[in-house]
């Protein structure tokens, strides 16, 4: 196919000299404008050129004068002479224009008024298109003008009986149509400008009067012209600097007397101005005092004028009403007996300050005492008062009512610090209070203080369960259990959620402090009512002390949240006090937690896998994958000790993440070491409570399955039968996509939580696995073994499958098979294994010895090569 090539940059053309005269002096001109401006420009330079042919044709005496003439005539219009009361002006200029028109013709006149108009256009504008249209207008005009002048002079002066009357007559004309017709044309490019018509009545009532000045100039110009034509050319010599001196003289005559009128007027007015601002000064005076009394009178604040004592002179009703008084008994009273005894100091230093020579006005809040007894907080302000009346200086009391503001900001400040539920402290507050403990502390050696950090085991449990409103009924009714056990000197208060503090203020006896901690388990172990429940719940305590030295509030806080963390772990209703050596393993699990998320960066961890056998058939159904992590310092960690805290540091979903993934591409290796037509087993990964709550987890399970190539059922997710309890309404969803899926579910240590009967026949669930503790104290005729021929009998009801784990002897293997366990795991059977040692097992089918049998009958059957630093760790 053809291509075009690109098209070359387009270039602005460039501008020819017109074009750059156009852009550079005439960019505001439109068309029309432009071409009128030219025309007019070429007709006067056409006319400049013939007059200047003609003046060359002429001797050169004339041609001399003519020149003298137009010189004269630029000169004299330099000095236009103003005359005073008008805003007209008499040019001289003109007056030797017409009379070298008269004298020479309107070649002479063409070049006189052309050159007259550029000095005046030179000196009043800055554009050079005004400059070069101007004189050339004039001297089309003047030509024009002149031409018809002679023209006629030349036609009716012989005719006429008066011929020099008649010759003044033509001159006074023709200069008038001279002027018109010049400012015609130049007018007219201003409305092509602004693309606006022309109208004759307003062109000539804004220029008609000037031409009485060039009909003037006309007249002298024409009798110089006849004194000329009968003395000759001796008396114009002597009359024209006659005549020069007297317009230079008349021009800065006038000019003098311009400014004399203009001072005197300016003195004039400035008097005027004065007088009136005196009138006007006094009857503002008159007004301000009488808006005073009125606004004084009407004001809706209190206000009153004082006496240096003190003393009422004079109240407004507004004030009146404030104290709950009346004017009459108001006035000569001290004010300040209305004002609370520990206000009184203050507002006598602000009336000696505002009284004082360069005092300033000043604002006090105090609180006034009404004639009922009721108290109000006012906002005085006291400012000097002149008055031309008053023998003595006085004040002005401007009073306003602010007890409603008050009593907001006593209710802000409450808000700001209390709890909006229980009315507790907050954690603000709280640790203001925190914080003056230790300051006193540091201040006093024999003074000592602790705290109670206290947190429910079940609170969350009661928000799910009966909703937030029964929540918060439960926070309000531990509030006033907890304030009813403390004394009025100690500090309660609620620092979010369920957690609450109490500091203990002058602690004497650190055994009465931990009596107080038993009175307060006792009593909030005493069930609650909450909306027709009944409901019982326990604390978490923990105690620290002022003796450990502490330095800021948020340490004692933090001390105290660690030790009501060991009484949790500890158990439930538990109270632990703090020492040194919690601090340390809090460091440490800070530790832990930094090389664990260090070690999920840099793969440290590893997987072992337990096998799962049928115990029917004795073939390997199934692999528990199992974490280990070898830290290089510390050695082996066990799983129970990091992965809470892969738990409590959002580290498990990365976790999960990398065990999901290795899991499935070691079974994909399994199965390719299997022969065809072989039994291919499966693999089990536990999971945490948080992984099932996570709406992506279900496609971070199906990526795994994916990017390995297998089949939804070749995995199996555990997770224990109390954290699926305890987050059951937030994992269902996520359960029955992970099933629609086809991905097994199994209940870990099940037998240890709360699960009913009717949440396993609805969950989707596909196994049940037997706690080990059921099955190490496995024996006929115990309640143990009632427990797990039950969980089996259900398990087949429900259609389960159950799996024990923890089989660690041959009589518990013997006793399970005989109740009909499908599955099982434990140390006896196989311990964790590493990888190459899982896939040497994988196709061995065994043989289970008698009950009879030790555990060494069992050992042979486990193959060599397994990893023993991972057999410890399970």
């Amino acid at each position: 196919m053809l291509s075009l090539p690109p098209p070359e940059p387009r270039t602005a053309p460039a501008l020819g000299p017109a074009q750059r005269f156009h852009a550079a002096l005439m960019a505001d001109y439109n068309r029309p404008a432009t071409a009128y401006w030219w025309a007019v420009v070429l007709l006067g330079s056409a006319a400049l050129g013939w007059s200047v042919l003609q003046l060359l044709a002429l001797p050169w005496t004339v041609s001399l004068q003519v020149v003298i003439g137009c010189a004269i005539a630029m000169l004299a219009g330099l000095f236009p002479v103003r005359i005073p009361g008008s805003k007209n002006s008499f040019a001289a200029g003109e007056v030797f224009i017409i009379l070298l028109l008269l004298l020479y013709g309107p070649a002479a006149a063409a070049l006189a008024a052309s050159g007259e108009v550029f000095i005046g256009a030179y000196r009043t504008s800055k554009r050079w298109t005004s400059r070069i249209i101007s004189p050339a207008a004039s001297a089309l005009s003047m030509l024009i003008a002149g031409t018809a002048l002679h023209a006629c002079i030349g036609w009716i002066a012989p005719r006429a009986a008066l011929g020099e009357a008649v010759v003044l007559l033509l001159a006074m004309v023709f200069a008038v149509g001279h002027f018109l017709f010049n400012m015609l044309l130049i007018t007219v490019v201003l409305h092509l400008k602004r693309r606006e018509p022309l109208k004759m009545g307003a062109f000539f009532a804004s220029f008609g009067w000037v031409g009485t000045t060039y009909a003037a100039s006309a007249l002298i110009a024409g009798l110089l012209y006849l004194a000329f034509k009968t003395t000759g050319l001796g008396v114009m010599a002597g009359a024209v600097p006659i005549i020069i001196v007297l317009l230079v003289m008349l021009h800065y005559h006038f000019r003098q007397r311009e400014s004399d009128d203009q001072a005197q007027q300016v003195r004039i007015s400035a008097a005027e101005r004065e007088a009136e601002q005196s009138a006007r000064h006094l009857q503002q005076l008159r007004e301000s005092e009488q808006r005073f009394h009125a606004a004084f009178s009407h004001a809706a604040i209190g206000m009153a004028l004082v006496g240096a004592d003190g003393h009422v002179l004079q109240a407004n009703p507004a004030l009146c009403t404030l104290l709950g008084t009346t004017e009459e008994a108001l006035l000569g009273q001290d004010f300040k007996v209305f004002v609370h005894p520990e206000d009184t100091a203050a507002l006598a230093r602000q009336w000696q300050s505002a009284l004082a020579r360069d005092g300033a006005d000043a604002t006090v809040e105090l609180r006034c005492q009404r004639v009922s007894g009721e108290w109000v907080h006012l906002a005085l302000h006291s400012g000097h008062f002149s008055d031309r009346d008053a023998s003595s200086p006085c004040l002005i009391l401007q009073a306003q009512d602010i007890t409603a503001r008050r009593q907001a900001e006593a209710q802000l400040q409450h808000i700001a610090y209390h709890d909006g539920l229980t009315s507790l402290a907050n954690r603000i507050r709280f640790g203001a209070c925190l914080a003056q403990a230790i300051e006193r502390c540091r201040r006093e050696p024999d003074y000592a203080f602790a705290v109670m950090y206290l947190d429910f085991d079940r609170f969350k449990l009661i928000n799910d369960t009966l909703g937030h409103s029964a929540g918060d009924r439960f926070l309000t009714l531990v509030a006033q259990r907890i304030r009813d056990q403390v004394r009025p000197c100690d500090t309660v208060g609620r620092l979010g959620g369920d957690e609450f503090a109490i500091l203990v203020d002058q602690l004497g006896d650190e055994a009465a402090l931990v009596a107080m901690a038993d009175r307060l388990q006792q009593t909030l172990a005493v069930p609650y009512a909450l909306d027709g429940t009944e409901v019982t719940s326990s604390a978490s305590i923990g105690i620290t002390f002022s003796s450990v030295g502490y330095e800021t509030p948020g340490d004692v806080l933090r001390d105290a949240d660690i030790a009501m963390y060991r009484a949790k772990a500890a158990g439930r209703a538990r109270t632990a006090l703090f020492d040194a050596s919690l601090r340390a393993q809090l460091a440490s699990q800070v530790n832990l937690e930094r090389d664990l998320r260090r070690a999920l960066e840099q793969q440290q961890l590893h997987l072992v896998y337990q096998p799962i056998y049928d115990l029917a058939t004795g073939q390997v159904d199934s692999f528990e994958a199992l974490v280990r992590w070898n830290h290089p310092e510390q050695g082996p960690v066990p799983p129970a000790t990091f992965i809470p805290i892969a738990e409590e540091s959002a580290l498990i979903s990365g976790l999960t993440d990398w065990v999901l993934g290795r899991a499935c591409a070691q079974l994909r290796e399994f199965q390719r070491g299997l022969a065809a037509g072989a039994s291919r087993p499966r693999v089990h990964v536990n999971v945490s409570g948080t992984d099932m709550c996570r709406a992506s987890f279900v496609s971070q399970v199906a990526t795994a399955l994916l990017s390995n190539g297998l089949e939804p059922g070749q995995l199996t997710l555990e997770i224990t039968e109390s954290t699926l309890m305890q987050r059951l309404d937030s994992a269902l969803d996520v359960m029955g996509q992970l099933r629609e899926l086809g991905v097994g579910l199994s209940v870990d240590d099940f037998g240890t939580g709360y699960s009913s009967l009717s949440y396993l026949s609805t969950l989707p669930i596909t196994s049940l696995k037997i706690d080990r503790s059921f099955v190490q104290r496995l024996q006929d005729d115990t309640k143990d073994a009632e427990v797990v021929k039950a969980v089996i009998t259900l398990g087949k009801a429900l259609g389960k499958t159950v799996i024990a784990e923890g089989i660690e002897t041959p009589a518990q293997l013997a006793q399970l098979r005989a109740l009909g366990c499908a599955l099982g795991q434990g140390y006896l059977l196989a311990r964790p294994l590493s990888p190459d040692s899982a896939a040497a097992v994988v196709s061995i089918s065994r043989r289970w010895p008698g009950p009879e049998a030790g555990p060494s009958d069992f050992g042979r059957f486990i193959p060599t090569g397994f990893d023993d630093a991972a057999l410890t760790l399970h």
